[in-house]
């Protein structure tokens, strides 16, 4: 089939790579979020979809107002019989709908109908799931609530960060949605309604939700900053410091209130509200992440020191 891709951050790379592979589908272009500030300069750069696209010597499609009629017609001229999109970042409407025959197949990264929006891996691990997956259906208006083609499920381990679950569920979703556009150029592939019933959203985590709450429970302050990690990144305050922490490690020590900071030989912990965490890496304003007990030497940290 002739396809449009639509994607924009790294994850959606390894759809991308399948279906420019693919001997049955042509990436006819690369729909992307246009340009934006990157690095220390604050230069515009490509997205790693568009950098992708590009080496491939694929067509860019950037538009600011992917919504408009010029777009729609713009898009019309390439003819796509379907297009493929995993986390392009825009909503898409009637008008952009109705372009291919086929539709727009979106993959998305968790067990539909659980987890609809845009951060579902973060609250699935954030809410305690022990299983998540990937799940391709054809878009409609309302979000992310179109007809199922097909699912993968993927199991959550204990320590996994948002980052390190992303990574694995973005190669085995390439595989799912490269094998639903291949039922769906057979014709033998057909969607199936999601369920009322088991409906939750994930909307984005702003920086603000990413602060760590030490007035909660071990195992909730370990499941919220995995969750973040690595972006927007969970971060705390210790005295007038703004710091971001790396995942913990909940341990069975004596109880400390919450936020109290305490240094030895075993590590860095922190209190919370049944027993305290064992922090991992911290990272100052300015500085690349360290070791917590690095960090804590040169802190010299006494037993007024909090986090909060």
């Amino acid at each position: 089939m002739r396809i449009v891709f639509a994607g924009t951050p790294e994850p959606a790379l390894p759809s991308l790579r399948r279906l420019i592979d693919s001997p049955r589908h042509d990436v006819v272009a690369v729909l992307t979020r246009p340009d934006a500030a990157s690095g220390r300069r604050g230069r515009p750069a490509p997205s790693p979809v568009a950098a992708l696209a590009l080496e491939a010597g694929i067509p860019v499609l950037r538009p600011e107002r992917p919504n408009s009629a010029e777009f729609v017609a713009e898009l019309g001229e390439l003819a796509p019989e379907c297009c493929a999109v995993v986390a392009y970042g825009a909503l898409l409407r009637d008008g952009l709908l109705a372009v291919p025959p086929h539709g727009w197949i979106n993959l998305h990264f968790s067990l539909l109908p659980a987890w609809r929006g845009a951060a579902p891996v973060q609250a699935a691990i954030a809410a305690g799931d022990t299983v998540t997956g990937a799940t391709t259906f054809r878009i409609e208006p309302d979000l992310d609530s179109g007809p199922v083609f097909g699912v993968v499920t993927e199991t959550i381990r204990p320590t996994d960060t948002a980052g390190d679950l992303l990574g694995r569920l973005a190669t085995t979703g390439a595989g799912l949605l490269e094998t639903t556009l291949d039922g769906i150029a057979d014709g033998a592939l057909h969607a199936v309604a999601q369920p009322a019933d088991g409906i939750t959203v994930a909307p984005k985590i702003t920086v603000e939700e990413a602060r760590v709450r030490w007035d909660l429970p071990a195992h909730v302050v370990d499941r919220r900053i995995r969750a973040v990690t690595p972006n927007p990144g969970a971060w705390t305050m210790i005295g007038d410091l703004r710091v971001k922490v790396g995942p913990v490690l909940p341990t069975e020590r004596d109880p400390l209130p919450p936020g109290a900071i305490r240094a030895d030989k075993a590590g860095v912990h922190v209190g919370t509200a049944s027993s305290p965490v064992t922090l991992g890496w911290i990272q100052p304003p300015g500085k690349k992440p360290m070791a917590a007990a690095d960090w804590a030497r040169g802190a010299r940290l006494d037993d007024t020191a909090r986090a909060s």
